[in-house]
């Protein structure tokens, strides 16, 4: 077997950046580490009615001197702010348990912002696919209707695996489609990458989604 490697990995610094930036010594970079695992943790649990809702992409976290911002990335950021109160309680709340995480006393900024191209983000169509297995809709069906709508994107090209106990089979397989081009190995390529479960009556069933949008040059 070839040994893979992951396409967002092997590109950051390239054309891809991290999820967390921010500087600190030796000392204390575990400290700092530790706090922002446990911000994603918090993220997760308390924001979880959101991500199918919102479509909530990802949390990227930038650090200060005196300041901590924390950015939401989502499709719909409308979704987000009819749904956390009148008053906006939720942010509230979410920036209340984020200062006691925090070791110093950081003014603490909440921002949504709005995702593009809902096509290009491989997460989104994966936990769509997922969501409909999940539904018992034929695993088939699901991949022919979710590459229907991905060639109507306009991509370059795109890949998707499912795997596991496939419409409830005896034995577990990997089923998988390509359309277009996805060059894994070229590193001005754009790639968006996620890897994703669904979980049904049968087992869980792994899903890999590959989106190429475009080469950066």
């Amino acid at each position: 077997m070839g040994q893979k490697t992951h396409p967002t990995g092997f590109r950051i610094g390239i054309n891809q950046t991290h999820n967390s930036k921010w500087f600190e010594n030796y000392s204390n970079y575990k400290n700092i580490l530790k706090e922002d695992y446990q911000i994603r943790q918090l993220f997760e649990k308390e924001w979880r009615s959101f991500y199918t809702k919102a479509g909530i992409v990802k949390l990227e976290i930038k650090r200060q001197i005196n300041q901590l911002e924390l950015l939401i990335h989502a499709a719909r950021p409308k979704a987000i702010s009819s749904n956390s109160g009148e008053d906006g309680s939720n942010f509230v709340n979410f920036r209340n348990q984020v200062q006691k995480i925090i070791s110093s006393q950081k003014q603490i900024r909440l921002k949504v912002i709005q995702v593009d191209k809902v096509e290009t983000e491989s997460l989104l169509v994966a936990r769509a696919l997922a969501d409909q297995l999940e539904k018992r809709v034929a695993f088939r069906r699901a991949v022919r209707q979710t590459s229907q709508r991905l060639q109507k994107s306009g991509i370059n090209g795109f890949k998707i695996q499912v795997s596991g106990r496939l419409n409830g089979a005896e034995m577990a397989r990997i089923e998988w489609i390509r359309e277009g081009r996805v060059p894994l190995q070229t590193l001005r390529a754009d790639i968006s990458y996620t890897a994703y479960s669904a979980h049904t009556i049968y087992g869980v069933l792994g899903i890999k989604v590959w989106i190429f949008n475009k080469e950066i040059i």
